[in-house]
């Protein structure tokens, strides 16, 4: 196994990935993107994830409320050349790399595990485990 073909992110990756979820953040903070889709909604950039070769982005995100998050993703989509564009000229780079906007899952995930241990069923199992 080759020293890059490890799961986890290196340094340097990790760090471009805060400098997109920077840069990004400040491009909703301010309102540059104009899409009907995106105009005043609350978007926030949980996670950057960028290839070992730092040339692909996958950029995730959450809105306030969750409302209309698929349209949400789709017109940031539709608005990423722009994006990219901002990225090239404020990131210290030697290139930009390809972005992609997802819906953040996990907070979604994190709800429904949540949800199943309060479950009265699944804690009667727990308590049996505890006392066994």
């Amino acid at each position: 196994m080759r020293k890059n073909q490890s799961k986890e992110p290196t340094q340097r990756q990790l760090r471009v990935g805060e400098e997109i979820k920077r840069i990004v953040s400040g491009i909703f903070e301010r309102g540059d993107i104009r899409n009907p889709e995106i105009e005043g909604k609350v978007i926030t950039v949980t996670e950057v994830r960028i290839s070992a070769d730092l040339k692909n982005a996958k950029i995730f995100v959450i809105t306030f409320n969750g409302d209309r998050i698929d349209e949400i993703v789709l017109g940031l989509n539709e608005s990423k050349g722009y994006v990219r564009k901002q990225l090239g000229k404020n990131m210290v780079s030697k290139f930009t790399p390809e972005i992609k906007f997802y819906k953040d899952d996990s907070f979604d995930e994190a709800f429904r595990i949540e949800s199943l241990l309060r479950n009265p069923k699944v804690a009667e199992d727990l308590a049996k485990t505890d006392d066994e």
